[in-house]
């Protein structure tokens, strides 16, 4: 079940990163560069981001959060996350299907993820998004930008 989160609560502020620090530990791991941002976000950090969050339940046990602005007519996907034990279950697929049919109002997603993420870029090419273009972070950090016209 997909449900809305209220990041300004502590408690699910908190659960919310707990989910995302196993996550990113692995992005970190398949990448090689443990200096992401997502490692080093706080509750307070997430509740103030002014991100909308949407959690994927399953057994009432969080499984996966999409987060994302939607700005200008373009919805920016800052978050997609699935906990490490519920890999390769669909949970990213349905939280990106959930935002694309539900919200309203947009033109164009976007979304950025480590060029070295080949999982995370798999998915997105297979949803129909495009790679837009790459951006050098550092010498160890490249990220790729990839954009999907809304339908």
């Amino acid at each position: 079940m997909i449900t809305k989160m209220e990041i300004t609560n502590p408690q699910l502020a908190a659960a919310v990163l707990q989910v995302q620090f196993q996550a990113y530990r692995v992005e970190a791991q398949l990448i090689n560069c443990d200096n992401i941002p997502p490692l080093k976000d706080t509750v307070k950090t997430l509740q103030q981001c002014g991100e909308q969050f949407y959690g994927y339940y399953l057994n009432n046990e969080l499984t996966g959060i999409i987060s994302f602005k939607n700005e200008n007519d373009v919805i920016d996907i800052h978050r997609l996350f699935v906990h490490p034990n519920y890999f390769k279950k669909g949970i990213a697929q349905s939280l990106l299907d959930f935002i694309q049919h539900n919200e309203t109002g947009f033109k164009k997603i976007i979304v950025t993820t480590a060029s070295r993420n080949l999982p995370a870029i798999n998915l997105y090419l297979k949803k129909g998004f495009s790679k837009a273009r790459d951006i050098q972070v550092s010498n160890h950090l490249s990220l790729t930008l990839f954009e999907k016209n809304s339908s």
